[in-house]
């Protein structure tokens, strides 16, 4: 079929899954158009990821979005090796190796949810038409094509049939761990690599007096039968097998009642699946107007650390100021070449920490991982950046660290402090509303703040603590950002610390304007190319 007509978006988005569709919120949020295109009509039938961490709701909550309380409740889930959910129960483990399950709850105002990725998605989809984005879905993707002034898709209508073409000035491709753009592209994949084939049987079963102790996953060991068993909470279960075995329903059926136990519970198959483990990292997460997010950049195998879909919900997070900014005419390209250079090492991170750990380390050739075990809030809420867009983060620091350690450093995600706002309790995460701001105790930052700001065309919040935002305990703030009463800290759209003047300076407005220009490379021009 022949393209008949061309529509224009500042940003495309190949995929409307999770990652997807959290980068059209993001980006929507930050007011760029966008289009999303996906090949399906809705949510895949299996609940796929259910564990959304800290970080993963303090995105959510910075747009807009309240995710429902976990089904689970709020203490950590845990798991047990078993015979089956009737037999005998042979030992319980934690959560997660160096964690408690919280993923640094105690560093923040929000908590991990428990909510399946199917419940999500719509939520997801919602708000991003709320803030405009336009969902497009039932659409696939037929050619991409990179010209000097942007990128040309050509799509077709799954139903109808008719081919268009979307001209976009940036790409983002979040189609998954088999991504047509990134081979495309011709980006290479580094990694542990392909792990196993997991079968999979979702069922429906009252099974909820085996959860009282608040265990949510199962390890089935019997003579005939090893397999993983989890709960969604909500009336739904999870078989997975690494046999890759085609099987009848009356043999999925009776797999289900050995990993019960019993014969007398009532189970009602759903669907089942294949899938294919793989450990694996994309060489580079861009290749000109076009950005990898989510599982097309890193195919993060599922474990109890959730760093899959987390991971690429960050991604969307990180890259979504970023476009916003140079699509406004803010900041020049340079600063997109900073997503690659925070986002693959965190990949790379989280990829490491999962050998580490009891879930995959039998997949390792020595049997031991060199790689220390990281706490949950370190991962989550202590990463550090290293990029153009930071300064002073050099080699020396370590990639990760608990956020109470870090103490403000320059990289890393700006610190949660209670602070009263009008009356109400609020935390300093709430202040961060998608621009440059300047945080101190002092005043004479305020003329610095506004000169740097003005001078670079950088649109820039200043909060002077103590005045109308006053933290709830005394000297809470100068001890979280690593600064006394006379230093200021310069905080990025996404959070993140980018710059800090540990004290006061003689020359304040000349050292946050020399700052302010290296991290957020500020435009020769200001001529928008969105509207």
């Amino acid at each position: 079929m022949t393209v008949n007509d061309t529509t224009t978006t500042p940003v495309l988005i190949i995929g409307g899954s999770l990652v997807g569709l959290s980068a059209a919120v993001f980006l929507a949020w930050h007011d760029v158009p966008v289009i999303v295109i996906d090949k399906h009509t809705g949510s895949s039938q299996h609940p796929r990821a259910i564990g959304f961490t800290t970080r993963t709701i303090e995105h959510f909550r910075q747009v807009g979005i309240d995710v429902p309380a976990s089904l689970q409740g709020m203490r950590p889930p845990g798991r047990a090796r078993v015979q089956s959910l009737a037999g005998t129960w042979f030992e319980e483990h934690p959560w997660t190796p160096r964690g408690d399950g919280s993923y640094g709850a105690e560093f923040s105002p929000v908590t991990a949810k428990a909510i399946t990725q199917d419940q999500l998605e719509p939520i997801l989809r919602d708000r991003a038409r709320e803030l405009g984005a336009e969902l497009r879905l039932g659409t696939e993707l037929r050619d991409l094509v990179e010209r000097d002034d942007g990128v040309t898709a050509t799509v077709r209508d799954r139903q109808s049939g008719r081919e268009y073409d979307v001209d976009a000035h940036y790409v983002i491709a979040a189609d998954g761990g088999d991504s047509g753009v990134r081979e495309g592209l011709g980006i290479e994949r580094t990694g542990r690599g392909h792990l196993s084939i997991q079968r999979s049987i979702l069922f429906r079963a009252p099974l909820e007096e085996y959860l009282q102790d608040g265990i949510v996953q199962f390890d089935i060991e019997q003579p005939e039968l090893t397999a993983f068993l989890t709960t969604y909470s909500d009336g739904r279960w999870v078989l997975m097998l690494s046999d890759d075995i085609e099987r009848s329903a009356d043999e999925q059926l009776d797999l289900v009642k050995a990993a019960i136990g019993r014969n007398d519970v009532p189970v009602e198959l759903i669907t089942s699946g294949r899938w294919e483990l793989s450990a694996l990292i994309a060489d580079r997460f861009s290749a000109g107007r076009v950005f990898l997010a989510g599982d097309s950049a890193h195919q993060l195998p599922p474990n109890r650390g959730g760093f899959g879909a987390n991971t690429g919900i960050d991604d969307a997070h990180n890259l979504a100021w970023k476009l916003a900014a140079v699509l406004a005419g803010e900041s020049n390209t340079d600063l997109l070449d900073t997503y690659d250079a925070e986002r693959r090492p965190i990949a790379l991170l989280r990829h490491d920490q999962l050998f580490a750990r009891a879930d995959f380390k039998a997949h390792l050739e020595t049997g031991e991982s060199s790689v220390p075990v990281l706490d949950d809030a370190a991962i989550e809420l202590g990463q550090l950046y290293r990029s153009s867009s930071v300064l002073d983060a050099d080699a020396s620091l370590p990639s990760a660290q608990t956020p109470d350690m870090w103490k403000g450093q320059p990289g890393t995600r700006a610190p949660h402090v209670w602070v009263m706002v009008d009356g109400e309790k609020r935390s300093t995460l709430d202040l961060f509303r998608g621009r440059w701001m300047l945080l101190t105790e002092d005043d004479r930052w305020g003329d610095a703040g506004r000169n740097a700001a003005e001078s670079l065309g950088i649109p820039m919040d200043i909060v002077r603590m103590g005045d109308e935002v006053a933290p709830v305990e005394p000297g809470a703030f100068g001890d979280a950002y690593g600064i006394d009463a006379h230093g200021a800290v310069l905080v990025r759209p996404d959070g993140y610390i980018a710059w800090r003047a540990r004290s006061e300076s003689t020359e304040s407005t000349v050292a946050l304007t020399e700052a302010l220009r290296a991290v957020a490379a500020p435009a020769r021009a200001t001529t928008s190319v969105i509207g």
